[in-house]
């Protein structure tokens, strides 16, 4: 059987003498400078970490995980956790550097507290791991008590993770309701359809639509894929949105051009594919049981590439049988993860070293040829003729990233190429949202209607840059949507229109959809992201004393994060004057905990400002500057405190130094053009609030700026 011996069948294991692949033969290894002990007894593995990472002196193994290229162990923590150690055992043969304990975190300094370190609750294994390593996984977790009480059906990844509830196979070969039983069996399975060569056709082409794979992708798309859970239960094969939200091709996941960059487990980064667009599944290149790749690296690309088109010089530029002949070399790039695990981009690109050079992106050629920059590479290709001139998506998007000028229009224009894939449309409509002018509304609206719920989805999230009344008008429709991910995402975009401004019948839809988000995020109350959401929609449905809860609990899940306290004391001071009081301590007790902390020197300073304690509040604002010189929103706070405080000059060269970094953030113009309106320098604030019509010539608020203060200069 294919599957026995696979990653799958060996995802996770009782620690045993025969699944333990690591040295516990008693010995103390110093990783990442500290020291790790390991033992093997008669009665299992043990490791003794360094000194201060956990109050007991030894940890038992309790589980494997994983196989290849490394092994980590998991031991028992608190409250029914498991807990991965930070060390791992490489399992590779020596010869390729393997057989050696290493530490995944290599350089990283993390200690108790830092959210990564293996002791906390980022790592624990039964939310983190455990619903991709393990079969008919039932959480368990208890959020009055912040327990678990896991169990799963199997340990390891077995055929019901892929094919659905054995019973309606059995059901299926008695016999019994067969085509009930057909009909409720999800997941992988192979529809009709070959892949075949059309007489002169260098590619081959399968013989049913693009949208007969969809069910296998979304079979694997679960473990597979950067996602949050939002249904309860997403049975194998189901429509991916209605049961998951996925990240799109945000910023520090993936480069601008869109290969991966942190670990993103594949589905993004096929979905950008051609042979996604093609129809191609994953069990076209996998064997779906062994996971192996079906026929080798290379060859497998010519089942459906020719080679005699496709494997020779004049399309690769390379020597035969060179390094740079090998199809995946250039096509899927490795990038390598927990210091050896190297795994291959699947956006399956064309090499573009020209627009690497232009977005910032990795160059490709760079890993055969060292040394050599993106713009050497692109004049090889140019010198030979080869080098492509057509536009590409991630200029639009490294444009958006940077807040360049007219980054708009190339955002508008991706949504508008249907010939794109929909993950990239989806990423520029949820930046279209900084960009948002007569120009580009009209995009917006478009992506709103999409008919890929992907593409829907990035525009929900675009709304979020507009006023709540302006969200309502433009996605009510959403709040009706098909898909569960596009309903809960335009539920919490839309919540704080105000009352007059619902249809009759949208307050139904609004509860019914915020009922879903409730639960997506219920489903996921163990972590501190679930429990920040619930707080903001409390705050934004009025409910003071449930969102205070919940910034309670998100604090004490990560008392270390500043975000957690940052929220909580938002939320108190909306209480008042001894709310305000309140948050003022626990800022305070965060910075005693983290004196360097720009986001909490900030918000403290707001809340003394809010106290009329207008000195304390200038020094901790400068504080925060000092530690974060590159923040927008803290520069401007700091500019407009050095303004109350009188000393102009100095707040005006921090805004002029945050424009130049930010040159379309029209808060910082408008500030710009309304301080030197107010003292005197007309011809200076002229300049400036021409600077903002210069941004959007529809902007009401600049055009009676410019307009006044032509009246003065009269």
């Amino acid at each position: 059987m294919r599957w026995r011996g696979s990653d799958h069948d060996l995802a996770m294991q009782q620690a045993t003498a025969a699944s333990v692949l690591g040295d516990f033969s008693a010995s103390d290894v110093v990783l990442d400078g500290q020291t790790w002990s390991f033992e093997q007894r008669d009665d299992g593995f043990f490791t003794r970490p360094p000194d201060g990472d956990v109050p007991e002196p030894e940890q038992r193994v309790a589980y494997t995980f994983g196989v290849r290229p490394l092994q980590q162990y998991l031991v028992t923590g608190a409250g029914g956790r498991l807990q991965p150690l930070p060390v791992a055992w490489d399992s590779r043969p020596r010869e390729a550097g393997g057989q050696r304990w290493i530490h995944i975190y290599q350089g990283e300094g993390l200690r108790v507290g830092d959210p990564l370190h293996w002791t906390g609750r980022v790592q624990t294994w039964n939310h983190q791991c455990a619903a991709c390593h393990s079969t008919g996984l039932e959480r368990g977790y208890d959020e009055a008590s912040d327990r678990y009480q896991t169990r799963w059906q199997e340990l390891d990844v077995g055929c019901e993770a892929c094919h659905g509830p054995g019973a309606l196979h059995v059901e299926l070969a008695r016999g019994d309701d067969a085509a009930g039983a057909r009909a409720a069996i999800r997941g992988l399975g192979h529809s009709p359809g070959r892949w075949t060569f059309a007489a002169g056709d260098p590619i081959a082409r399968r013989s049913l639509p693009a949208e007969h794979a969809q069910r296998e992708i979304d079979t694997c798309a679960p473990c597979h894929s950067r996602r949050s859970r939002i249904a309860p239960d997403s049975p194998p094969g189901d429509a991916f949105l209605d049961g998951y939200l996925p990240s799109l091709l945000e910023e520090g996941l993936y480069f601008a051009d869109g290969r991966m960059r942190d670990e993103v487990y594949v589905w993004g980064s096929f979905q950008q594919s051609r042979m996604h667009a093609a129809g191609v599944r994953c069990s076209d290149c996998h064997d779906p049981h062994s996971l192996e790749v079906r026929t080798g690296p290379d060859a497998v690309c010519a089942s459906c590439h020719q080679p005699a088109v496709f494997a020779t010089s004049e399309h690769h530029g390379h020597a035969p049988r060179s390094p740079g002949a090998s199809c995946v070399a250039c096509h899927m790039p490795e990038r390598t993860y927990m210091q050896v695990d190297a795994r291959r981009d699947h956006s399956l690109s064309i090499p573009r070293p020209d627009i690497a050079a232009l977005t910032g992106s990795p160059s490709v050629c760079a890993a055969c040829h060292e040394g050599r920059d993106a713009e050497w590479a692109a004049a090889q290709l140019a010198q030979r003729g080869a080098l492509r001139d057509d536009p590409h998506p991630g200029v639009a998007i490294a444009a958006a990233w940077a807040e360049e000028a007219d980054a708009g229009t190339g955002l508008a224009a991706l949504i508008d190429d249907t010939a794109q894939p929909a993950i990239t449309r989806a990423t520029a409509a949820s930046l279209l949202g900084r960009e948002l002018d007569r120009k580009t509304l009209p995009a917006l609206r478009a992506a709103l209607a999409d008919p890929d719920a992907l593409v829907r989805l990035g525009a929900v999230r675009a709304l979020e840059a507009l006023a709540p009344v302006d969200r309502l008008a433009l996605g009510r429709e959403q709040l009706r949507d098909p898909v569960l991910a596009v309903r809960i995402e335009a539920a919490r975009t839309l919540v704080e229109a105000p009352p007059d401004a619902w249809a009759p019948g949208e307050r139904v839809a609004l509860a019914d959809a915020l009922r879903d988000y409730r639960r997506s995020q219920e489903i996921n109350a163990d972590r501190v992201e679930a429990q920040l959401n619930l707080s903001a929609l409390e705050t934004r449905l009025g409910n003071a004393a449930e969102a205070i809860e919940r910034a309670r609990r998100a604090l004490a899940f990560a008392p270390n994060e500043p975000v957690t306290r940052v929220n909580l004391a938002d939320v108190l001071r909306r209480g008042g004057k001894s709310g305000e009081e309140e948050a003022e301590r626990v800022l305070r007790e965060g910075l005693a905990r983290q004196p360097a902390s720009a986001e909490l020197e900030l918000a403290l300073g707001l809340s003394l400002v809010r106290q009329g304690r207008p000195e304390q509040a200038l020094t901790e604002i400068e504080r925060s500057y000092d530690h974060a010189p590159d923040s927008r929103r803290i520069a401007y706070t700091y500019a407009i405190a050095l303004q109350s405080a009188g000393r102009i000059d100095e707040g005006i060269a921090v805004l002029e130094q945050a424009h130049s970094r930010y040159p379309r953030d029209p808060e910082l113009l408008y500030a710009l053009a309304t301080i030197e309106r107010d003292r005197g320098r007309r011809a200076a604030a002229a300049r400036w609030a021409e600077a903002l019509l210069a941004l959007d010539p529809t902007d009401r608020h600049a055009q009676s700026l410019l307009s006044s203060l032509e009246r003065e200069s009269r």
